[in-house]
């Protein structure tokens, strides 16, 4: 089963765990302050819960533009602030958002993503609807993946020289192709692990240091599938 993960900047790392089609899923390194362990199963009604797109786009959102109000968040979606609002709690209702503690008001709440993610691998697997909805929402976390990866290449055509010498050596696009088993590529996936822990954790929580921006990785290990479920 092919996952795919999502690392959000400098805050509480979820995981968005496999899919049961075995599409890739965004799934995110782990948080040091979050329990130990494998994310949360998502059951039918949080699942269904989550499968809308702007509440995709928000739980997307919060870890990359840091805690928001409503009110912000409306801005950036262009939504009214009750619609953003209304989508949170219900975001809430099932665990996947939280009030940041200590910060906002009674009127201007602040939230972000809940530590420790989720995972939707078991959520729709008993049923056709189930696995559909699973689906869809693997599908349109990863479409929103890809449309900041378009952004990012767009915007380096209209950047000046001094920018892209900055960027220089910093920025890579890297598909790699090969054969082997399910066991060989799930150790791929366990070095991965290894590979967070010892190198992007320690980034976390840089946010406010000189220089420091929020960026992301990218990771997929997946089988090379056709229409037909056939090995390319």
């Amino acid at each position: 089963m092919a996952t795919a993960r999502k690392d959000p900047p400098d805050r509480q790392a979820d995981r968005d765990a496999r899919s049961s089609s075995g599409r890739p899923a965004p799934r995110a390194a782990p948080d040091p302050s979050a329990t130990a362990g494998p994310p949360a199963e998502l059951g039918p009604a949080a699942l269904r819960a989550l499968a809308h797109p702007l509440r995709i786009r928000i739980l997307d959102l919060l870890p990359i533009r840091g805690p928001l109000t409503a009110s912000k968040l409306g801005e950036i979606v262009g939504e009214s602030s009750g619609s953003t609002s209304y989508h949170l709690r219900q975001l809430a209702k099932h665990g996947l958002v939280r009030e940041v503690e200590g910060k906002g008001t009674a009127r201007e709440r602040w939230w972000e993503r809940t530590p420790g993610g989720f995972s939707i691998s078991n959520a729709g697997k008993d049923s056709p609807a189930g696995r559909q909805t699973a689906e869809a929402v693997n599908i349109e976390f990863l479409r929103l993946r890809n449309e900041r990866a378009m952004h990012f290449l767009r915007a380096g055509q209209e950047a000046d020289e001094e920018t892209v010498a900055a960027w220089s050596g910093s920025v890579t696009f890297a598909t790699a192709s090969r054969w082997a088993t399910p066991e060989q590529m799930k150790s791929l996936v366990q070095a991965w692990d290894r590979f967070t822990m010892e190198h992007l954790e320690p980034l976390s929580r840089h946010e406010g240091e000189p220089g420091a921006i929020p960026f992301e990785i990218h990771f997929d290990v997946f089988p090379t599938i056709d229409p037909q479920g056939n090995p390319l």
